[in-house]
This record gives C-alpha cells, sequence and structure tokens, in this order.
C-alpha cells in the first residue's frame, strides 16, 4: 500500500491543476453527465407521440437515474482498483452507443431500456470529478472540485434549454444523435489530455464492493452528507420531471422550448459552484451545506403561493423559485463532496460513489413520485413533496453540524 500511495503522490499533475485540464475536466463532467437530463423537457412531446401519461413519462428519467445510482454502486469504486483514464474512456464510448439507442427507439418500452443504459455509462461524470480531487493540493481542493463541478452542473442545466430548443426545432431524436457526437467528441479530447492514474488499492473486485459497507458503518460524516443530499435530491427531481409537463399543459400550453429555457435561470445558480468550493475550504464545509438547504427549503416553500397569484406573475415566481432552489441543491452538493472526500483520501472514488448513489436514488425516487403526485394532485402535490423531503435535509445538516460551528449557526 506505501508503494501505491508513493506512486499517487509521484503521479503527473499531483502537485495541483492547470488550468487547461481544469477545462478539460469540467467540460467532460458537463458534456457526459448532461446525457441523464436531456429527456425532461422533452416529455411534454413524447406524450404527444406516444399518448402516454405524466405517470409512465415519469420512468424515463427515473430509470436514467437508477441507472446512474447502480453504474455508481457497481463501478465507480473501480477508481480506486484500475487507472481511471482507462475508465472514463471505456464508458464514453459506451455511452455513445446508449445515446444512439435512444435516437433510434421504435417504442417508449424501448427508450425506458435505452434510457436506464444511458444513466449506467453517463456514470463516467463521477470518475471524472474524483481526479480533480486526486489531481489538487488539499488546500485547494474544494476550489478544485468546484470548478469542475461548475462544468458538470451547467451540463445538467444547460442540457434542457439545448434539449427543449432542438426538440421543437429538430424533433427529440436530433438531441439525442447530438448528445452522441458531443460525447464522442469530449471522449477524444479526454483520451489526448487526461494524466494517468495509478490505484489506491489493491482489493479484488468483490472486495472492492464489499468494502463500501465498511466506509458507510465507519464513517459517519458520509452517512450524513449522503443521506441528506438525497433527500435535496428527491425535491430536485420531483420538480424537474414534471416541470415540462405542467407548463406543456393548461393553462400555459408552452413548448419544450419554452419548458428548456428554464434551465438558464438554473444555471445562474451553477456559476457559483467554484464559490461555494472556496466558501467551503474557508469556513467550513458543514456550514455551506445547511446554508445550502436552508435556501433549497425556502425557494421550495416559495412555490407553495403560486395559486394566489395570476399566471403572469406564476411564471416569474417558477424563475425565482428554480434560481434559488438550483443555488442551494449545487452548494450543498459541493460542501458534501468536499466532506466526503477529506473523510478517506484513499477512498475517494468509493466514498464519491456512496454520495451519489444516495443522491440518485433520491433522484429516481423523486421521479416517479413526482410523476404521480402530478397526476394525482397536479402541481401543488410536487411541491408539497419538495417542501417536505428538503426540510427533513435542513434538520439532517443540523443535527451533523459540528459543536464548534453550532454556536456560530441559528436555526
Amino acid at each position: 500500500m506505501s508503494s501505491i500511495r508513493s506512486a499517487n503522490l509521484s503521479m503527473p499533475g499531483a502537485s495541483g491543476l492547470s488550468l487547461s485540464l481544469t477545462r478539460l475536466l469540467a467540460a467532460g463532467a458537463g458534456f457526459t453527465v448532461a446525457s441523464l437530463y436531456y429527456s425532461q423537457p422533452m416529455l411534454g412531446v413524447l406524450s404527444e407521440e406516444w399518448g402516454v401519461g405524466a405517470q409512465t413519462l415519469g420512468l424515463v428519467p427515473m430509470l436514467t437515474q437508477l441507472g446512474y445510482a447502480l453504474g455508481l454502486l457497481l463501478m465507480a469504486p473501480l477508481g480506486d482498483r484500475w487507472d481511471r483514464r482507462t475508465l472514463v474512456l471505456v464508458k464514453c464510448a459506451a455511452l455513445v452507443v446508449a445515446l444512439l439507442g435512444n435516437a433510434l427507439a421504435p417504442s417508449i418500452g424501448f427508450l425506458l431500456m435505452a434510457s436506464f443504459l444511458t444513466g449506467l455509462a453517463a456514470t463516467v461524470a463521477q470518475d471524472i470529478v474524483p481526479a480533480a480531487a486526486v489531481l489538487a493540493p488539499e488546500n485547494s481542493r474544494g476550489k478544485a472540485v468546484g470548478s469542475v463541478m461548475t462544468g458538470l452542473l451547467l451540463g445538467i442545466l444547460l442540457s434542457r434549454v439545448v434539449s427543449g430548443f432542438v426538440a421543437e426545432h429538430l424533433g427529440w431524436r436530433a438531441m439525442f444523435v447530438l448528445a452522441a457526437l458531443a460525447v464522442a467528441g469530449i471522449g477524444v479530447a479526454l483520451q489526448r489530455g487526461l494524466p494517468r492514474f495509478p490505484p489506491t488499492t489493491s482489493l479484488g473486485y468483490g472486495a472492492l464492493l464489499g468494502s463500501l459497507v465498511g466506509l458507510w458503518r465507519r464513517h459517519r460524516a458520509v452517512r450524513q452528507a449522503a443521506l441528506a443530499q438525497g433527500m435535496l435530491a428527491i425535491g430536485f427531481s420531483a420538480v424537474w420531471s414534471t416541470l415540462a409537463i405542467w407548463l406543456h399543459g393548461a393553462p400555459f400550453h408552452l413548448g419544450s422550448a419554452a419548458a428548456g429555457a428554464f434551465g438558464i435561470a438554473g444555471a445562474a445558480g451553477a456559476l457559483g459552484a467554484p464559490v461555494f468550493g472556496r466558501l467551503a475550504d474557508r469556513h467550513g464545509p458543514h456550514r455551506v451545506a445547511l446554508a445550502g438547504a436552508v435556501l433549497v427549503f425556502g425557494a421550495f416553500a416559495l412555490m407553495g403561493g403560486l395559486s394566489w397569484l395570476p399566471r403572469g406573475a406564476q411564471i416569474g415566481l417558477v424563475v425565482v423559485s428554480v434560481i434559488g432552489f438550483d443555488l442551494g441543491f449545487q452548494a450543498a452538493l459541493i460542501s458534501h463532496q468536499t466532506i466526503v472526500y477529506g473523510a478517506d483520501p484513499a477512498a475517494r472514488s468509493r466514498v464519491n460513489a456512496l454520495l451519489f448513489v444516495a443522491m440518485f436514488c433520491g433522484m429516481a425516487l423523486g421521479s416517479a413520485l413526482g410523476g404521480a403526485l402530478f397526476e394525482r394532485w397536479g402541481w401543488n402535490g410536487v411541491v408539497a413533496l419538495a417542501s417536505a423531503a428538503s426540510l427533513i435535509a435542513v434538520g439532517m445538516r443540523l443535527k451533523a453540524l459540528p459543536a464548534r460551528e453550532a454556536g456560530t449557526i441559528r436555526p
């Protein structure tokens, strides 16, 4: 083990990240994770084409996110055992194939299967983010992770803008073809620019997966971060997976491009990711995570007053809320990543997997519940779910706040 750690310390780039490599990692994370979200603004279009309801359509993002969670559980830990660069390139190739499968889907059943496979392959994004944590010096790890997460989060949010526009003007199949071409291009760039990563463990695959249980039990901070982020993800996903359907129907009758444009509002929050990383380095990630959870709850609760507003004001309030909950969600995520990366430096891929498995299980649950609640109680049911889940996350973060920080935070 000591020889492995020595090799890791001497790895090219271990003393810091160059600007060009940081940009490459950010672009790689953004283009690959975007594959999870292209379908969301297009759900209204898919509903018309195949004549299925919100509950069935909710399975598209749910299976994508479930595939992502399963892929993280089964494959992300491999980043500690094998060269992360090789894993990134193999997964990029698999993601291209999965996206083309979406584009060629002849039925909703085929699309559901392709969506699940897309989620599995898109876990490449979570091989890229830990790479930044490995390459960055310890005293600026939060900033480095925040910079790469800016790319990832912009990929999440702007994917909705792009897919809504492309679906309305070129069709939803064209969006998946363009996505496959984008991933293929970033894969070539990563093959040329990404250094090799010596493994940090010699455990076999079975032992590697088994070690996840030990890591979960051993690191209380990892459990707290993962569960709180999972609760925030329930509301985040419930809103995003039903927003396009809500806007597509009465009384708004807005197209997929308009639904996707809400991603621009969310993208404003993503630009704050490096700031959150620096705040986590300076003031402690627990405090920033709590602040993020409070902001998410406030934004969701604000949407509870939509029914008392005229139609135009409702759209404006949703824009403000989208900015708020995306900003808070990202602040919590950056802080939670800083917490888990510091919990066990030799197991960064595995503790990162635990965080994101919990988060995407929350996303999958949010998509499923959001679709069911929307069909039964409309938009108010979705908002109630999101507000309740985020309030639980606030309580979790208050309970997890270290004693030295709790005295400076007033609930």
